[in-house]
C-alpha cells in the first residue's frame, strides 16, 4: 500500500483547518487505513516559525507532534542518506525544510501530499 507523507502545511491544516485541503488530500488523511507520515522537519519549521513570529500554532510543536502521533501518524526522524541527497537534487526550491521533505520522498519511496507548486517541479510522486 502506498504510504504519504503530509508537506508541513498540509500538516497544520490537517489539524485546525481542513477547509483548506483538496478534496483528494482531505480523503486520504481521513482515510484511518492509508499509511501517513510527517517529517520532524515539519515540527522544526513550525518551531521556527513560531519564534519568530510568522505562524501562530495553540501548543506549539509539542501539541503539532502530540496531535500526529494521537491520530496514528508516523513522525520521521532525518537519516544521512537525505542529508546526502540534497546534494544532487535540484535546485528548483530554496526553502531548506522543504528541500529535506523532498529528499525524504525520494529516499523513502513516499508520495508527498502538497500544495506547493514549486515542490510538484520535482520528478516525485506527489498529490493535490
Amino acid at each position: 500500500m502506498k504510504k504519504y507523507i503530509l508537506d508541513t502545511h498540509v500538516a497544520i491544516w490537517a489539524v485546525g483547518d481542513k477547509v483548506k485541503l483538496s478534496n483528494t488530500a482531505k480523503s486520504i488523511i481521513d482515510d484511518v487505513t492509508i499509511p501517513l507520515c510527517v517529517s520532524i522537519t515539519s515540527a522544526w519549521e513550525i518551531a521556527i516559525k513560531i519564534s519568530r513570529g510568522k505562524l501562530s500554532f495553540c501548543g506549539g510543536s509539542s501539541s503539532f507532534l502530540s496531535h500526529m502521533r494521537n491520530n496514528g501518524i508516523e513522525i520521521i526522524g532525518v537519516e544521512g542518506v537525505y542529508i546526502e541527497k540534497l546534494e544532487s537534487l535540484p535546485f528548483i526550491h530554496k526553502d531548506p525544510f522543504d528541500r529535506l521533505i523532498i529528499s525524504t520522498v525520494i529516499e523513502e519511496g513516499l508520495t508527498l501530499i502538497t500544495a506547493d507548486e514549486d515542490i510538484q517541479k520535482y520528478d516525485i510522486p506527489w498529490i493535490w
